[in-house]
């Protein structure tokens, strides 16, 4: 296949594209940093310096569409919430723009979204049928999708990648959480009863790689069949690491810190894969501690 990516050079993405590789597929990554992108993905890689160079994607068999700011690396001022959404919206919209300007579009956009669409619902079990709570990170990643969902025709399918926390060496919440434990910092936040939906990177990537070539649509939950709860996730980074994890952050400091994005660690889904496992996907990495003792070693 000849596959376009955008947000290439992000956590996914740079998992992605080797495999991509590797399976000999031609990949075209969109990116706003040529130099970073060359010094991070080989010569068979191709580059594009954004969209709007190019009027429509009829050249290509997929597009891949992971790009948006990180949505926890600052708070959630009035103009960091447009940075967000602008990011994820912009792309989205240029890129159901070209699949409409050609005459042969991809036969598939996969496009990102997050366990966030779902808001916090506690204990709720929650799949991809559920009703979400109406916060911010909903009406991000409902704008996203409805977009996203705008590329969908009888010659193109859509797949919306509804994903949790992505364990992955160097970067994502593993970044910045193991050092604090290896310091010996680290613990549970909050109540620490608030659910985790978490997923290997190597899951991740094999998914996508399903839906990819699978004729599959609509909604995925992209997360492990066994979410944790926040203590059950601090306790077995701590075992791992060889390090305690009895350094509880109160929810009114994480708050005080972090303020309105502090609900993406007081807060969390039980979210369950429910779509992709009725698909008939199977997953490496059910057990959180063997998946840890992988990430970090």
């Amino acid at each position: 296949m000849n596959i376009l990516i955008t947000g290439g050079t992000g956590l996914i993405g740079r998992h992605l594209v080797p495999r991509l590789l590797e399976l000999g597929h031609h990949v075209t990554v969109v990116t706003r940093d040529l130099n970073k992108a060359r010094a991070t993905f080989d010569a068979r890689v191709n580059l594009w310096k954004g969209l709007t160079d190019h009027e429509n994607l009829d050249e290509f068999d997929a597009v891949i569409n992971l790009a948006g700011e990180p949505i926890a690396d600052k708070r959630w001022t009035e103009a960091q919430k447009q940075r967000l959404c602008q990011s994820r919206w912009q792309t989205t919209q240029r890129l159901v723009e070209m699949f409409h300007a050609g005459e042969n579009p991809p036969e598939v956009l996969i496009s990102g979204s997050a366990t966030g669409y779902y808001g916090d619902l506690g204990e709720v079990v929650v799949n991809e049928d559920e009703p979400p709570h109406n916060e911010f990170t909903h009406k991000l990643c409902a704008r996203w999708e409805q977009i996203a969902c705008g590329a969908q025709s009888d010659k193109t399918r859509v797949c919306l990648l509804r994903t949790g926390a992505v364990l992955a060496p160097k970067g994502g919440m593993l970044g910045k959480l193991v050092p604090l434990f290896r310091a010996g910092l680290g613990g549970p936040i909050g109540s620490g009863r608030q659910y985790l939906a978490w997923i290997h990177v190597d899951d991740m990537v094999n998914a996508i790689l399903w839906l990819l070539n699978n004729d599959l649509r609509g909604p995925f939950n992209m997360v492990s069949p066994y979410p944790v709860r926040n203590e059950q996730f601090a306790h077995a980074l701590g075992h791992v690491l060889h390090r305690p994890a009895f350094m509880r952050a109160p929810a009114s400091a994480v708050r005080l810190i972090m303020g309105e994005s502090a609900v993406l660690v007081l807060g969390g889904q039980r979210a369950l894969p429910k779509r992709l496992e009725e698909s008939g996907f199977g997953f490496r990495w059910y057990d959180l501690e063997e998946a840890l003792h992988d990430v970090v070693r």
